[in-house]
């Protein structure tokens, strides 16, 4: 999504979130934030972070962005869902108990069905069956709880997928053998991602803050080349940078400096403020939009509310690239950013399904 981190988005602005929820349970020390953006399409779903904010102000914000995008990446996927997420305010490594998760389910159950969560950065299938104890408003369960499992895998294949997509609106081919894909989080999707990628024949690029990822890299992966910071890697000669840790990645210092020709990754709010999509056309730098490429997580989960069937839900990612190589047409076509043109989509959808709640039934 194209926002900033200044000024943040207030609640009541025009065309805003629907309901913003601040849950705080003392004894077990858990401080968090549910947003709703939109109720439109179904039940808003998204994940839930866990994260150390600076503040409240930033904690605020992120469940704002973060809300909004899961708003526009159901729609996008095709999903009858609405937009939400979560953030519990605190270190993961702490912080989490059983007490803080059963605590916080409580609040997702208190929503009545408005909010279903799910993992984020900092929360696990083994956490969310802990949260649901108190609520059956869950999903990205581990399999032994009859869930759909770790979220990350069909997250990695969907990027995969709108990477194809790009590869081909740029090149002429899907195929990414020879390519040189530089991937920024070597973690919960980056892992998954370069697995693919290695399997169509591309050389991998990666970098991680985590000294356990890069282990994990030497250990399974030795042809993957590690630089030692994201600064690195998006200054190498690499052909697709995928950003697939936090937010922000694209912004007034990155994309200038960027040797890549595409941009497809993991990590959500890649763009760092309006108009860095306009820095992207203008060095002739293809965006696939994160919103519309890392939606197969979301849809596995989604899965998971029907009763869970991977094959079903990897077939249902699958179609990312088809959803990547329209929005990228249309782009071209108008004459506007990717992103613009992905926005676009995912608005008509959401006023189109949504306006059917007006007729009774």
């Amino acid at each position: 999504m194209q926002r900033s981190l200044e000024p943040v988005v207030g609640v009541f602005s025009e065309g805003s979130h629907e309901q913003v929820v601040y849950c705080q349970d003392s004894a077990s020390g858990l401080k968090a934030i549910i947003g709703i953006y939109s109720t439109a399409l179904g039940p808003a779903l998204g994940g839930t972070r866990f994260y150390p904010y600076a503040s409240e102000e930033e904690a605020l914000h992120d469940v704002l962005e973060l809300s909004r995008g899961m708003a526009y990446k159901n729609s996008l996927a095709g999903l009858d869902l609405g937009g939400g997420k979560a953030v519990i305010w605190g270190d993961p490594e702490l912080n989490k108990s059983e007490a803080l998760l059963r605590a916080y389910g409580r609040f997702v159950q208190s929503l009545g069905g408005r909010y279903y969560t799910a993992c984020d950065v900092g929360t696990y299938t083994w956490d969310m069956d802990v949260v649901a104890r108190e609520t059956r408003f869950v999903t990205g369960r581990s399999v032994e709880h009859g869930g759909a499992g770790d979220s990350s895998i069909l997250t990695a294949w969907g990027v995969f997928q709108g990477m194809r997509a790009a590869a081909a609106h740029r090149w002429g081919s899907p195929s990414l053998r020879g390519k040189r894909v530089g991937i920024s989080g070597l973690g919960k999707v980056g892992k998954y991602l370069t697995a693919h990628l290695i399997e169509d024949g591309a050389e991998v690029v990666g970098t991680d803050v985590n000294p356990k990822a890069l282990d994990w890299a030497r250990h399974t992966y030795p042809q993957v080349d590690l630089v030692p910071d994201t600064t690195a890697l998006t200054t190498s000669d690499i052909d697709i940078y995928a950003p697939c840790a936090l937010g922000f990645a694209l912004n007034d210092e990155t994309v200038p400096a960027l040797r890549a020709e595409i941009v497809a990754g993991a990590a959500n709010n890649q763009l760092a403020h309006p108009g860095v999509e306009k820095l992207l056309m203008d060095r002739g730098i293809l965006y696939a939009p994160d919103f519309c490429v890392n939606a197969g997580g979301v849809i596995q989960v989604a899965d998971e509310i029907e009763g869970f069937n991977f094959e079903r839900a990897k077939l249902r990612a699958t179609k990312i690239y088809d959803t990547t190589a329209r929005l990228l047409a249309m782009a071209d076509t108008e004459g506007i950013s990717p992103a613009t043109a992905a926005e676009r989509l995912a608005e008509q959808r959401m006023a189109d399904v949504g306006r059917l709640s007006v007729i009774r039934v």
